[in-house]
């Protein structure tokens, strides 16, 4: 397996005591090994994942469901309370929220998405995905690692060690959280697992004046220079060869040198990518960083943007911080707390994908919408929505996909994923075929077993590949 390899060939080059440069020149033989072993050609070379944290609620976006406004406040739902539930499920609740046909398509969208719903015709959406977990944490690792629980790593990190990096100047798998917080199980979302720990995702708080803190030293400190940074990476290239000599096998150090080499060019190449002073006001404003609904969200995208236009090949959003506030998880009134949720969003992701593709970049980008579950068609309360793992909706945009389509049906009240049915198994397998990489064949063996992202499931989804 080419993946392995590399990492066998990263840690003899490290281990003989070629420092940094034994770094760089396994980095390189690296990327065209694991490039020479891809399953088949691919069509995507980097992504954009949105994650909606808290459970975006699929019959107030994009699953519509006339069958509820017949049964609003009958009592036909489970009579004891389903695990992972807060509270016993109530009545029947119709959607508060217009519904209309767009595009082509004729794809039901509600009146809280009007710029996604006029792009509706290059999507292709999973109206069947389901979750095996009606609980946050559970479910949020589930989407990003496959599995349910902590230890696992998530898709950035096995599409980073799979295929590496796509720049030397910075990450290969970055990842922009809401300004207001990190979202359910935190770092672990973005966790490298068991594999190397340089395929963890870098962290970036876009909010922040210095997304990259500490690139550069204060200006207190004058003993701060290229003279003295030449001296103390002569002593750290000694201290890491005796290190790795002792320690044989440990991945951190590598990570550690990694991250200390990637500083070292992102003093370079980050100023530049993270100004958003250098976009022309026209974009600014598209992005919606003039309004103060839009601003945090659209910030992350045109970053994002940026970032996939210089070379970084994973690059995940996330709205919402994990919480009872300020996300998706919206259990005390759809009517108030969603339209805000969906208003922060909606136009930073429509100029997003309009901005992909004037600049080219739909040719090889791929964008993910999803969240970790449902919600429930019963009330909770009398205007709030409860979790729920039965069904829920993803769409997928860009190189690969067949626009205008959709893919399986949740049942009529939208409780349960009907026909078509589709796990995360089945979106990362999709995923990764994009990226020209064999899901099954993307393995790495870890206690004993051969582990990989799609666990001992999974299958393509064909019916959304152009």
């Amino acid at each position: 397996m080419p993946a392995l390899h590399r990492q066998d060939r990263r840690s003899f080059l490290s281990q003989i005591g070629n420092g940094f440069g034994a770094l760089a020149l396994s980095h390189l033989l690296s990327r065209d090994s694991v490039g020479a072993g891809l399953n088949h050609p691919p069509k995507v070379r980097r992504i954009i994942q949105l994650f909606m944290t808290g459970g975006a609620s699929p019959m107030d976006t994009f699953d519509y469901k006339p069958a509820l406004e017949k049964l609003h406040g009958q009592m036909i739902g489970p009579k004891e309370k389903p695990e992972g539930f807060t509270a016993p499920a109530g009545a029947i609740m119709k959607s508060p929220f217009q519904f209309a046909q767009h595009g082509q398509s004729g794809r039901w969208v509600s009146s809280v998405f009007p710029e996604q719903a006029k792009l509706v015709d290059e999507m292709a959406f999973l109206m069947a995905m389901q979750s095996k977990t009606n609980v946050h944490g559970p479910g949020t690792y589930m989407m990003n690692s496959g599995f349910l629980l902590p230890g696992f790593p998530c898709m950035g990190a096995w599409i980073s060690y799979a295929l590496g990096s796509l720049t030397d100047n910075l990450p290969t798998f970055v990842v922009l959280p809401d300004e207001r917080g990190l979202p359910y199980n935190q770092r672990a979302c973005f966790s490298s697992g068991f594999l190397p720990a340089v395929h963890q995702g870098t962290v970036i708080n876009a909010a922040s004046p210095q997304p990259v803190p500490d690139l550069f030293a204060s200006d207190s400190f004058a003993f701060a220079n290229r003279a003295s940074d030449a001296d103390g990476l002569s002593l750290l290239e000694k201290i890491n060869r005796r290190h790795a000599a002792n320690n044989p096998g440990d991945s951190r150090l590598d990570a550690r040198i990694a991250s200390y080499e990637l500083a070292a060019k992102m003093q370079l190449s980050a100023p530049e990518a993270f100004d958003l002073s250098h976009e022309s006001e026209s974009t600014r404003a598209a992005y919606g960083l003039d309004n103060k609904t839009t601003q945090g969200f659209g910030r992350r995208c045109l970053l994002a943007r940026r970032l996939i236009e210089r070379g970084v090949r994973f690059v995940q959003l996330w709205s919402g911080p994990q919480g009872a506030a300020n996300n998706w998880d919206n259990h005390g009134n759809i009517q108030t707390e969603l339209p805000p949720m969906a208003a922060s969003v909606d136009k930073p992701i429509a100029t997003l994908l309009r901005d992909l593709k004037s600049r080219g970049l739909s040719e090889d980008t791929l964008v993910i919408w999803t969240t970790e579950f449902g919600r429930t068609p019963f009330a909770q309360g009398s205007l709030g929505r409860d979790h729920n793992g039965g069904t829920f909706v993803s769409w997928l945009w860009g190189a690969g996909i067949k626009g205008g389509v959709a893919f399986g049906e949740s049942d009529e009240i939208g409780y349960k994923a009907a026909v078509n049915k589709t796990y995360c198994y089945d979106l990362h397998a999709t995923v990764l075929h994009l990226l020209g990489i064999d899901h099954e064949k993307l393995t790495v063996r870890q206690n004993g077993i051969d582990r990989r992202l799609t666990d001992v499931h999974g299958h393509v989804i064909k019916d959304v590949l152009a």
